[in-house]
């Protein structure tokens, strides 16, 4: 990890700031399993504390083992009073009746390219790039991933090199040339930078 520190200090010196203030890298990874794809999917346009409340609702109410078994057997009704939207009710478990017939295999995702990862999950419906991009960042701990769309990157980013508008995804590209191969840590510095105690 050092590596990619030094690569990404030496490549940015508005990025080298940000670290120097967050201090060590501390990421938090998950298992690359159906239960952290659905909290990807409860994490969609929230910030991180009101997912996390969301997503413990949701634990309890399955009893504290969150399956595709134990995931249908609640109402949808019963996920509305957890806090969750209709559609993402909807697509989590479309998600949950996908991985209990095969359709999302996990255990074939570690061994497949960060595009064949994103083209399997963005097959289910309300998977899209930006829940593809979490799951190969948190949970396959893929190195050089770029979320272009997440808005807490391009608030970071708008902070950091002081733009007035937020950053247009071929904006972040453009400026994010110098961090590979470590997209992913730098990634996750800006998040840091935004919200230090973020749980990532």
């Amino acid at each position: 990890m050092r590596k990619a520190i030094e690569h990404l200090k030496e490549a940015d010196p508005v990025l080298a700031a940000i670290i120097e203030k967050v201090g060590p890298y501390g990421i938090q990874f998950l298992e690359p399993d159906f239960e952290t794809l659905v909290k990807s999917i409860v994490s969609q346009q929230l910030s991180g504390k009101v997912a996390r409340t969301i997503y413990g609702r949701l634990i309890a109410a399955t009893g504290g083992t969150l399956t595709p078994e134990s995931l249908l057997k609640l109402r949808p009704a019963k996920m509305r009073t957890l806090g969750l939207s209709r559609q993402k009710i909807e697509y989590i478990r479309d998600l949950a009746r996908h991985a209990r017939s095969g359709r999302v295999d996990f255990s074939r995702l570690p061994d497949c390219s960060d595009e064949e990862v994103i083209e399997h999950l963005t097959a289910v419906k309300g998977i899209g790039v930006w829940t593809a991009h979490m799951f190969l960042i948190f949970a396959l701990r893929r190195p050089n991933v770029l979320p272009t769309g997440d808005l807490g990157i391009r608030s970071a980013i708008r902070k950091a090199y002081g733009m007035q508008d937020l950053p247009k995804p071929t904006e972040v590209e453009a400026i994010a040339r110098t961090w590979h191969p470590y997209c992913s840590v730098a990634s996750w510095y800006l998040w840091r930078s935004l919200e230090a105690k973020a749980g990532l």
